[in-house]
């Protein structure tokens, strides 16, 4: 069978512009109404995407009052789009850092079952500041402990979704014998950051556990994802890095002893789509010209931390002297080495800077029309940049209604899209074995 693209829909506000809940197009529903979350995993399933994708923030955006920042929390989010839909998978994001491990391997795995196989774990090192004083107010960790406690936090997760074998249940009522004791075993896990006894108070799911996504692209983060991932979400602003990227996380996936073919990479796309170029740019600079650079002096200072840019002026060509160094940050690093390398390559003003990152905060922004949408997909696939993609529509529901109608067709006929679903599981969308039980 020829190898087949993977796509993503990553569900965020009414559309990964910053200025997009502004914008005619828009979904006119409240962004704390069900309904609009799952008339967009309908749609996407209907284009017989792979997954849909909720990202979360532990903390209330300084921009608030000129940007929604508010939104449903995300693992509860999934138990509504398990009943709302049949086939398409289902990725949540919950933080390692702010999160016990035997209350989140609960909840996935009750979202597994429920959702009978399509459930994926987005794994997050909660980076950001604020969020620091929601939990416990000890102040910010450090991208490197951030790191230590999600390996450890791995090897707990994973041991509880293991400490059931797969034919523990035996629901035998007429010889009164629920389960098999010794299918079950505790864990007595303890380490420097946690201490769990174990077992899991469910039964294994159906895909085992969920399917692990991870996102983050530094130096840590890769050597993580290349132990642990299996699908990982990257942001690049090029198709150069892209190919870079995709080359190093594979080779990183070998160092590790695993099957880069069990490993899908999904560069982040955002494409605004006309049924002309001219109108595809024209949507482009609608939406741009509804944003408010403070917003996004505001988001650029969070990606760095909490520095400090008030003082550089809107139209002064910028330098990577005027960053700090990405070491240095205790955030998003992978993010800030993405933009300070824009800079670099680019030289572009801070308003045109944040004019780039409002579309989609990092990711891969174009506008065209829906065969120049397609070719470029195309293009990157076969050329050793991805997988597939994150799709991240600009505006919600209107883009992706389009890419559903219009880019999805041109992909099917070129052959490197299905025209059905051939499984039932995430899994099996994404191409990945079920894992054995380590019993």
């Amino acid at each position: 069978m020829n190898r087949q693209l993977h796509l993503n829909l990553f569900i965020h506000g009414r559309g990964h512009h910053e200025a997009a809940w502004r914008h005619p197009a828009a979904s006119a529903r409240s962004l704390t109404d069900i309904r609009y979350y799952t008339d967009l995993a309908v749609q996407a399933e209907a284009g017989l995407f792979d997954s849909v994708f909720l990202a979360d923030s532990l903390a209330l955006g300084e921009d608030v009052a000129h940007a929604p920042r508010a939104w449903l929390e995300p693992v509860t989010v999934l138990g509504a789009l398990a009943a709302a839909t049949r086939r398409i998978g289902l990725i949540a994001t919950c933080s390692s850092t702010y999160t016990e491990p035997y209350n989140l391997a609960r909840q996935f795995a009750t979202l597994d079952h429920i959702s009978d196989g399509r459930i994926g774990w987005n794994i997050v090192t909660s980076w950001l500041a604020a969020a620091a004083g929601n939990y416990g107010g000890g102040g910010q960790l450090g991208h490197a402990e951030r790191y230590a406690r999600a390996e450890e936090y791995m090897k707990v997760v994973t041991g509880l979704w293991d400490s059931w074998s797969d034919d523990a249940v035996q629901d035998d009522r007429a010889g009164g014998h629920y389960a098999r004791p010794d299918g079950i075993r505790p864990v007595n896990h303890a380490g420097p950051y946690y201490q769990v006894a174990g077992p899991l108070n469910l039964p294994r799911s159906p895909q085992g556990r969920p399917v692990f996504v991870q996102a983050g692209s530094s130096e840590t983060g890769r050597r993580f994802a290349a132990r642990h991932a299996e699908a990982v979400f990257t942001a690049q602003m090029e198709k150069a890095t892209a190919k870079d990227f995709y080359a190093d996380l594979k080779r990183l996936v070998v160092e590790e002893g695993r099957d880069p073919g069990q490993v899908v990479v999904l560069p982040g796309l955002s494409p605004v789509i006309g049924a002309t170029e001219a109108e595809a740019q024209r949507i482009a600079r609608e939406l741009n010209e509804l944003s408010d650079p403070e917003v996004g002096r505001q988001r650029l200072s969070g990606r760095f931390g909490g520095h400090d840019f008030s003082h550089l002026p809107l139209d002064r060509v910028l330098t990577a002297e005027d960053f700090p160094d990405p070491g240095t940050v205790e955030a998003a690093r992978s993010r800030t080495e993405v933009i300070i390398g824009l800079v670099r390559r680019e030289k572009p003003t801070l308003r045109q800077l944040l004019g780039y990152l409002a579309g989609a905060r990092g990711h891969f922004v174009t506008a065209g029309t829906p065969e120049q949408i397609a070719t470029l997909i195309e293009d990157w696939f076969h050329d050793g940049a991805a997988d597939g993609f994150n799709v991240m529509p600009p505006v919600l529901p209107s883009m992706l209604e389009v890419f559903v109608a219009e880019v999805v067709p041109l992909l099917q006929r070129r052959g490197v899209f299905r025209t059905g679903y051939g499984g039932d599981t995430l899994r099996a969308h994404f191409g990945l074995t079920r894992p054995d039980v380590r019993f």
